[in-house]
C-alpha cells in the first residue's frame, strides 16, 4: 500500500497558495475581496496538493474508484483535480462583483491565473521530485 504524503504536500500546497495569493493582488481591486477569496483559495490548494500528491493512497484506499474509466490513472486523476480547482477559483471570483464609479469592480480573477494554478497543482508531485534535495536540507521531509 502507497504511503501517504504530508510534508511535501505542505510544502508545495504554501508554495502554490502564496504564488495564487500574488497573482489575485493584481486582479482583485476590491482590498476585502482580495483577503476573502485568498483564504478560501489557499485553504482549497492546499487540499487539492494534497490530493494530488496523494492520488496512489486515494486510489488503494476508495476502491470504487479504480472501477471508474480513466479515473484509475493517476495522471487523469491529477487532471481531474486540477480541473475542479481551476472551475471552482474561477467560479468564485466571478460570483462577487460591485460597481465603482461607472465601473465594475470585483473579484474577476483572471482565467490564466488560474489555469497556470491548476498546472502547478497537477504536476506537483513531479516537481517535488526536483525539488525535493534542496528542501530536504532545510526542512523535514
Amino acid at each position: 500500500m502507497p504511503e501517504i504524503v504530508i510534508w511535501p504536500a505542505i510544502y508545495l500546497g504554501l508554495i502554490i497558495g502564496i504564488y495564487e495569493i500574488i497573482l489575485l493582488q493584481k486582479d482583485v481591486q476590491v482590498p476585502m475581496h482580495r483577503f476573502s477569496h485568498a483564504i478560501q483559495s489557499f485553504i482549497s490548494i492546499i487540499i487539492a496538493v494534497f490530493a494530488s500528491m496523494n492520488v496512489d493512497f486515494i486510489l488503494q484506499t476508495f476502491t470504487f474508484l479504480q472501477g471508474i474509466q480513466f479515473v484509475n490513472n493517476p495522471l487523469i486523476f491529477r487532471i481531474i483535480i486540477g480541473l475542479i480547482v481551476i472551475i471552482k477559483i474561477h467560479l468564485v471570483s466571478a460570483a462577487v462583483s460591485a460597481r465603482g464609479v461607472g465601473r465594475a469592480y470585483g473579484m474577476r480573477e483572471k482565467f490564466v491565473h488560474t489555469f497556470i494554478i491548476g498546472i502547478l497543482i497537477v504536476v506537483a508531485p513531479y516537481i517535488w521530485g526536483l525539488i525535493k534535495p534542496i528542501v530536504s536540507e532545510f526542512l523535514p521531509v
